[in-house]
């Protein structure tokens, strides 16, 4: 799994057959006033786990749980109580400890599908051991399809980490996706449409609690002859659906 310890793969070495493939692209609609949000990995994040008391609980108990878990070096003949792998993992970097290390890694595969480590200095183990954020790794294909180089971008600037020369310093974990060679499926986007109606039930709730849960009122309106002519007519929809539809204004008092 990481490559980084292993020798890095010459690209001449690499199979020719592989054809390249481009990110699955899928459009969303719907009908009346049904909106999704948007399925980016950033509004999803932000939607399903910042914004969704259910999707956070979901990550924050798996992450937790998974990297909570005791983990063994071994080979074919012994089991290593000591070895610098291990105390790299016990230690990835200054900034985290294992637990928080792993954490995080899980909870990028969780939310993207894609969990990227960066291997920083060293040889053969390195020195530091880095979670890069995945909305912002960028697979660069070659010809044949295969990954040549990752690209990070951050406020604007992107540095280029090249996998043609040595042991690779980045090591990209996916998760299983049926259609996309190069990227993983995130679990919130299987979810993203329970997670709308999720969040979108909690908005209506809150409006009514905010709008009394019941309609305080009513207006009556009729004209000289007990009909409405049709601008008044037009303007009364307009009114209705700007102040009354939705779970914005779910209570509200109601204009007829």
């Amino acid at each position: 799994m990481f490559d980084f310890f292993r020798p890095g793969r010459k690209a001449q070495d690499l199979p020719e057959v592989k054809a390249s493939a481009a990110g699955p692209v899928i459009a969303y609609g719907g009908t009346g006033r049904v909106a999704w949000s948007p399925r980016d990995t950033k509004s999803l994040t932000r939607t399903g786990f910042a914004g969704n008391p259910v999707g956070f609980r979901c990550v924050k108990l798996i992450a937790e749980a998974a990297a909570a878990l005791p983990l063994i070096l071994q080979d074919e003949c012994e089991r290593f109580e000591t070895h610098p792998l291990l105390g790299l993992v016990a230690r990835p970097n200054p900034a985290q400890g294992r637990a928080e290390f792993f954490e995080a890694l899980y909870g990028q595969l969780l939310l993207t599908g894609d969990a990227y480590v960066e291997a920083v200095g060293g040889a053969p183990v390195p020195l530091e051991l880095h979670v890069l954020r995945s909305d912002r790794m960028t697979l660069v294909p070659g010809p044949d399809g295969w990954p040549v180089a990752y690209d990070y971008a951050v406020s604007g600037r992107k540095h280029r980490f090249d996998l043609a020369e040595g042991a690779p310093a980045i090591c990209q974990i996916r998760s299983f996706h049926p259609q996309d060679d190069h990227y993983g499926l995130s679990p919130m986007q299987a979810a993203a449409g329970a997670v709308d109606v999720h969040n979108a039930a909690s908005a209506w709730s809150k409006a009514l609690l905010d709008n009394a849960a019941r309609p305080s009122g009513a207006i009556v309106y009729q004209g000289g002859e007990g009909q409405l002519t049709p601008d008044q007519y037009d303007r009364l929809l307009m009114e209705m659906e700007s102040h009354h539809q939705g779970a914005r204004n779910a209570g509200r008092p109601m204009l007829l």
